[in-house]
């Protein structure tokens, strides 16, 4: 048994062998994590037709999952400008598998409260912990009225099954292509968050042109397949980016509480690109252009011990 992969919670994977067979065996704390949302989605995506592990022996009480093992390789490793569109082709068609399965009632709803607590993380954490400062009331206003602003659009698009991070070191290339990990805390909610996740990637990067090759080519067969996207690609898009916007600012106070709180260091070198998608999204859209100021306000003030990015 060798360790199998990190993970930003508290759960451990450990790879197990046997001659020639090998299992991925799931540590979960059952004090800091339920393995009972995991079984719940990989039955869920699994009957979706999508390549999920394989529950095949579970003790949920002291947290343990014996899976099948989708391999070793993740979308990551294997990325780059020769594989790129035919990997993101099998990614766009199990994403469109998980959300033509979407049924209300059946997983948890990605809700206002949900968002805005994601939201949250940011000045609460990246602001106040890690850049160590304190926001003005005019500034905290600001904050406030740019989130409502982005709650207004991400409530307002239609919901389907939702991975939630849905991204280069959460999808394995394996037969079938691609194999997902990390699905437990799937919930119901806006059509394009997890396209958000999956082409406004922490961990890779791409040229727009490219990047809206991709969401072109889901779009289309999205609208094919009768999923609720919008007719327009611009007023899609538009949803996309918005939607982007919502998990950077969450991933930015993520990726600083897991440094703060869980001395997870490996974090901050991602915080520059989820910054500048961040950044590119306040540029494009007028309405996103006070939190544009209030980041360069903010980045006049950091500390001179503080970090850089």
């Amino acid at each position: 048994m060798a360790p199998a992969s990190e993970d930003a919670s508290f759960r451990r994977y450990f790879r197990v062998t046997s001659a020639e067979r090998t299992w991925v065996l799931m540590d979960a704390p059952p004090e800091h994590e339920d393995c009972r949302p995991f079984v719940k989605v990989a039955a869920l995506f699994g009957a979706a037709g999508v390549h999920v592990p394989k529950v095949l022996a579970e003790d949920l009480d002291n947290g343990y999952l014996l899976l099948s093992d989708l391999g070793s390789t993740t979308y990551l490793q294997a990325l780059d400008d020769s594989s790129a569109d035919e990997l993101y082709r099998a990614a766009n068609h199990a994403l469109l598998q998980i959300q033509l399965a979407s049924r209300p009632a059946i997983l948890p709803e990605y809700d206002r409260a949900v968002l805005l607590r994601e939201l949250r993380l940011f000045p609460d954490w990246y602001i106040a912990k890690h850049l160590r400062l304190e926001l003005t009331a005019a500034q905290t206003q600001t904050l406030d009225q740019v989130f409502e602003a982005i709650l207004a659009n991400n409530l307002a698009q239609a919901q389907v099954y939702v991975h939630r991070d849905y991204h280069s070191r959460n999808l394995m290339v394996s037969d079938p292509n691609p194999g997902i990990l990390d699905f437990q805390d799937a919930l119901f909610g806006p059509i394009t968050y997890d396209l958000a996740s999956l082409y406004k990637d922490a961990y890779i990067a791409w040229s727009e042109e490219r990047v809206i090759d991709w969401v072109v080519r889901y779009w289309e067969a999205a609208r094919d397949a009768g999923l609720p996207v919008a007719q327009d690609f611009g007023a899609f898009y538009r949803d996309f980016e918005w939607m982007g916007a919502q998990r950077h600012i969450k991933v930015l106070g993520i990726f600083a509480r897991l440094f703060h709180r869980d001395g997870k260091d490996r974090y901050l070198q991602d915080m520059p690109l989820v910054m500048s998608y961040l950044r590119k999204a306040c540029e494009r859209y007028t309405e996103l252009t006070p939190l544009s100021r209030l980041l360069d306000q903010l980045d006049n003030r950091r500390p001179s011990a503080g970090y850089t990015f």
